[in-house]
């Protein structure tokens, strides 16, 4: 996909990062991997994603029982713990009933390789990848948002979700099933919003979302009035 046209009226300087559920690791040089057998967030690797380095994910070695779960379908705790921590000791739910009708709901990432690799995008991988998240000042998720409607019709699911759950679930899980073009606004996690700048949200999108958003071009709204007073505004930049 070219993202030339897009980020450059997006102003991002921050790379576009990439899920990969691959059976190698090599083409994703140069790696880093979670501590083995210690409690680590992904997102404290972000640093890292900068660098242009990719985080290296395994079923035996995915740093939280959060993304053990979500993305492993590794669940580390009973069901009945889980609705207790979630709902009574960090105060996500109103009752363990609601948590648990969510709980039960979500679907859980069951990866066809041995490797989940998270960081900067890799063309010759294209085929492994199963998410791309933006990470974005809210200037440019208005931009985003705007070109998630841009092919929509009105008659479609809706184009883009803000579902409630972990930073790494946000990232995944929540677009597992989506058959047509889909986005989820993230990084709205708490627990995981340190490891960003203030100003960062995450707008991960489905492979069908990115290449809709790949084809905007001269005709959309990225060369029209709108975005180029916004820019004005800003200084000349949106970044």
């Amino acid at each position: 996909m070219n993202t030339d046209f897009l980020l450059s009226k997006l102003d991002l300087s921050v790379p576009l990062i990439g899920i990969y559920d691959a059976p190698h690791t090599e083409p994703f040089n140069p790696l880093v991997s979670l501590p083995p057998g210690q409690r680590a967030c992904l997102f404290e690797y972000y640093p890292n994603w900068l660098n242009e380095e990719t985080l290296v994910i395994t079923k035996d070695n995915y740093g939280c029982g959060g993304c053990g779960t979500w993305w492993f379908d590794q669940q580390t705790r009973s069901r009945e713990n889980y609705l207790d921590f979630l709902a009574n000791k960090e105060g996500l739910k109103a009752s363990e009933e609601l948590m648990g009708s969510w709980f039960d709901a979500v679907t859980r990432y069951r990866p066809e390789y041995e490797f989940i690799l998270v960081g900067p995008l890799k063309g010759d991988q294209y085929k492994y990848l199963k998410t791309i998240t933006f990470y974005v000042n809210p200037d440019q998720l208005s931009v985003l948002l705007t070109g998630a409607q841009y092919f929509h019709h009105f008659n479609d699911p809706a184009p883009v979700s803000v579902d409630f759950g972990s930073g790494c679930m946000e990232m995944l899980n929540l677009l597992e099933g989506k058959t047509g073009p889909h986005a989820v606004v993230g990084a709205t996690d708490m627990a995981m919003r340190n490891n960003l700048p203030p100003d960062r949200l995450a707008f991960t999108v489905n492979k069908k979302m990115f290449e809709d958003l790949c084809r905007l071009d001269e005709k959309s709204f990225l060369a029209r009035p709108f975005i180029k007073m916004l820019k004005y505004a800003r200084g000349g930049k949106l970044e």
